[in-house]
């Protein structure tokens, strides 16, 4: 590789590299020594960013461990998304080419009798963006394939799907709005006490139709979602580790996107591990997956189960507040985007 093309790539790296170490430096200098407790070990608080999928009550995993009466925790988080898919297949056509910042605001407080109950805000904005350069030069720098990202224009917006020459979806100009809003509760099934404990919760969410579909900002559907999640937590002679997973179904009504081809239930489930070998950071990777949000199509982006894995960890920023920075990639090519930067600071108070 040329040194032109490698300071070409670096130039296009440049601004993600500084978003990234911004937020551990920031992580670094706010550590202090009230941090010195064991770290939970919580799954990622995201889901799949796919721009036909996060408008449905898709749940993140939860926590198994559900707040004390009284007790209040508050995220606010940003996942940033980059996708690109342009398939073809047997009359139909899809394009989803942009990027999606979804910012989320996330409070839940502890209610008596092991219950909780909570609400989820997000904020969606659709746009061009600015990676498909990066993520282009990536590729070409370890020999990955592009998939044809490096032919498309760059920095576009279209997230499109047609069938027989019809346009069922088009979304080709830049837009932001908040989305549909979710409730939360949770009942804490199983905990047995112990410092490093094995948990299972009961949780539960309703999505309410506040997004407008046809931005993709919302689905247009009422989601109703139950699911059970448990962790084991275990010590070690250096820190602590835990496993997590959690199972579930996802019941909608008849919703605005794409409504010819909705499934009206989707199962979904994940499983995940942590490892804290010191009290002020643990690393984690998750397995997640869901079966097709759509039918009656050839397309895997519609109609295939999909499974993404998550990578990254938590920083302790102190005894109440803490970062989780996280990467996701589609194990199944194309039923999730191709790269979602997670981001959720978490405080309890």
């Amino acid at each position: 590789m040329s040194l032109n093309k490698l300071t070409f790539f670096s130039s296009n790296a440049n601004r993600l590299c500084i978003i990234l170490l911004g937020f551990f430096i920031f992580a670094s200098i706010c550590i202090t020594s009230s941090s010195l407790h064991a770290l939970e070990i919580t799954p990622f608080n995201t889901k799949n960013q796919s721009p036909i999928i996060q408008v449905y009550g898709l749940p993140a995993a939860g926590n198994a461990i559900l707040l004390s009466p009284g007790q209040k925790e508050f995220h606010v988080m940003l996942d940033y998304t980059s996708n690109y898919v342009d398939d073809a297949k047997a009359g139909e056509h899809i394009v989803l080419d942009g990027e999606t910042a979804r910012f989320t605001l996330n409070g839940r407080y502890g209610l008596i009798g092991g219950i909780e109950c909570g609400i989820e805000i997000p904020y969606i904005i659709h746009g061009g963006g600015f990676l498909d350069s990066f993520i282009i030069n990536y590729h070409d720098l370890f020999g990955f394939p592009q998939g044809g990202r490096d032919q498309a224009p760059r920095n576009r917006l279209l997230y499109l799907y047609a069938r027989d020459g019809v346009e069922k979806m088009r979304i080709d100009s830049s837009s932001s709005g908040i989305g549909d809003i979710s409730l939360f509760a949770g009942f804490q099934i199983y905990q047995d006490g112990k410092e490093y404990p094995n948990t299972v919760a009961l949780r539960t969410s309703l999505k309410l139709p506040t997004g407008d579909s046809g931005q993709l900002h919302g689905s247009g559907s009422t989601d109703l979602a139950i699911w059970l999640t448990a962790g084991s937590d275990h010590k070690l002679a250096s820190g602590h580790w835990t496993i997590f997973g959690n199972a579930g179904v996802l019941v909608m009504t008849d919703g605005q996107v794409i409504e010819e081809q909705q499934r009206n239930l989707v199962g979904f489930g994940s499983v995940g591990a942590g490892w804290s070998p010191l009290s002020w950071i643990a690393f984690k990777v998750q397995l997640d997956a869901h079966t097709p949000f759509y039918k009656d199509s050839q397309l895997r982006e519609l109609n295939t189960d999909a499974v993404q894995l998550l990578i990254g960890g938590t920083l302790s920023l102190s005894r109440q507040t803490t970062l989780d920075i996280g990467v996701s990639e589609d194990l199944i090519v194309n039923t999730s985007p191709d790269v979602v930067f997670h981001f959720d600071l978490r405080t309890r108070f």
